[in-house]
């Protein structure tokens, strides 16, 4: 009698991947991952978050966790990772800080172009989607990308700087959260 091998499982593919990327996965997408994650529900919805120039293993800076607990996120158990090919591959959205970001994201990943957009961006574009689904409202905004043209697209670098900045930053994140969550989660 021949006994035959499993195949191996496909990953979960039901949640709709989400990556958030900045510098050092320290200030602002580690805020966005957390604010989207909070925001969108856990079952239809994978929110994660890393740097190009990531400061791995490191905690969030002090200033963004309080920003970000004062939004209502959690910062328990948040480690900083570099960003990979691969995490932007298996990625339905990708989200970064800067349009340089999103400029170095598809430097490494050209087949990511119709579905990452910078936070601000896509935040503009969520509002208009026409689609029921994330897929959907990504390919609507990949092909109408330029409705978001006049749109600032640039959330500021807070490192090293003080509090004041990170405020700024954690509201321009929060206020692009609140519209891709509810934007995507119809």
């Amino acid at each position: 009698m021949s006994l035959v091998s499993p195949l191996p499982t496909e990953p979960d593919q039901t949640r709709f991947r989400i990556l958030v990327v900045c510098v050092g996965n320290v200030c602002r997408s580690p805020v966005g991952e957390r604010l989207l994650a909070a925001r969108l529900p856990a079952e239809r919805f994978e929110v994660s978050s890393a740097g190009v120039g990531a400061m791995v293993g490191y905690a969030m800076s002090t200033y963004a966790e309080a920003e970000l607990v004062g939004y209502g996120g959690d910062a328990t158990g948040f480690a900083a990772q570099q960003v990979t090919p691969a995490m932007i591959q298996a990625s339905d959205l990708v989200l970064t800080a800067t349009r340089d970001l999103r400029s170095q994201v598809l430097a490494e990943s050209p087949g990511a172009l119709r579905r990452t957009f910078t936070i601000l961006e896509f935040a503009a574009l969520v509002e208009m989607a026409e689609g029921d689904t994330g897929p959907d409202i990504v390919r609507w905004a990949g092909a109408h990308r330029s409705a978001a043209g006049a749109v600032e697209q640039d959330v500021p670098d807070p490192f090293r700087q003080g509090p004041e900045l990170h405020a700024a930053a954690a509201k321009a994140i929060n206020d692009a959260v609140q519209q891709i969550a509810k934007g995507l989660d119809r």
